[in-house]
């Protein structure tokens, strides 16, 4: 049972990286808004597009936090390592 516990802690492990994922993301969703923000300020003309493509890229950005997150609950609750390791024990 040593090595499931192994298996198990490197599932939490991964899990801990894959939310970490979540919190990378809020400092560049934080940095597409300071930048669309500064080019508004510059050339406020150009307000509507830079609107347009600063929330393309948000959303492309949330896209990323919630891959973690879908890959963190699956490790969770559906771990597929888990059985692959009893298979190969028995």
């Amino acid at each position: 049972m040593e090595g499931l516990a192994s298996v198990i802690g490197f599932s939490y492990l991964a899990i801990v990286l894959a939310l970490s994922n979540g919190i990378v993301t809020v400092f560049g969703q934080a940095k597409i808004a300071v930048t669309a923000i500064e080019s508004i300020s510059r050339q406020p003309e150009t307000a509507s597009t830079v609107t347009t493509t600063m929330f393309i890229s948000l959303a492309m950005a949330e896209t990323q936090a919630i891959y973690g997150l879908l890959i963190a609950i699956i490790l969770l609750f559906a771990n597929p390592f888990i059985p692959i390791y009893l298979q190969y024990m028995s």
